[in-house]
């Protein structure tokens, strides 16, 4: 993990010097850019919020249900702590991407109000992504370890489904006790990304208002 965290500070630095100092990095001092730079810059801000985009819709609203109501608990738990800090750093990349980019097309000096919002949901998308990341996420897996555990002495686990951990929490103050903490931290994780997901669900409504079909 040590490698995203370097590069994802190194591209929050350059999208600090794009939106405050863009003729830094290629715009002239009265505004104008390098048309194919612009092209670029503008392909990358594309495909990076579209790749971060599809994946959270992927991730929040159909891949992880079809994977709980189909996988055995545990297996499902380990499979998701395989798949999240991927997910999440991938999401980190393509945001911070898209922060850099958007703040180049849109130096924060001659921005109008509109474009300053949608560079924010940009940034609130990151920012709620990388709590996510850095944050919630491991606390959840170390809760969800610990769990599995306790569950593996009740021989529960194995099953689709969360009817038998609730039967045996009823008789376990120890595992009732885990499910609640799993479950607000859980919570905390689920919140921080469906944030994320909304702040990118503001910036397509503003990216389809750019289309001339």
């Amino acid at each position: 993990m040590a490698w995203i965290t370097r590069f994802l500070t190194a591209v929050a630095f350059l999208a600090v010097g794009v939106i405050f100092s863009p003729e830094t990095f290629g715009s002239k001092s009265d505004g104008t850019k390098s048309p194919n730079l612009s092209s670029f810059i503008k392909l990358a801000h594309l495909l990076s919020f579209s790749t971060a985009w599809g994946a959270a819709l992927w991730v929040t609203f159909i891949g992880g249900i079809i994977m709980f109501k189909n996988l055995p608990r545990h297996q499902f738990g380990n499979l998701q702590s395989k798949m999240f800090p991927a997910y999440f750093s991938m999401v980190g990349v393509c945001c911070a991407i898209s922060v850099a980019a958007f703040g180049y097309l849109h130096p924060w000096k001659s921005a109008t109000m509109p474009e300053k919002y949608q560079l924010g949901f940009l940034v609130s998308a990151s920012a709620f992504n990388l709590s996510n990341l850095f944050v919630f996420t491991p606390m959840t897996i170390e809760m969800m370890k610990q769990r599995h555990k306790v569950e593996r002495e009740a021989n529960i686990g194995d099953e689709i489904g969360w009817s038998k951990n609730q039967e045996a929490a009823k008789t376990n103050p120890k595992l009732a006790a885990m499910n609640k903490k799993f479950g607000m931290i859980h919570g905390l994780s689920s919140l921080a990304n469906i944030m994320s997901f909304g702040s990118l669900a503001m910036h397509s409504w503003f990216l389809a208002g750019k289309l001339n079909l």
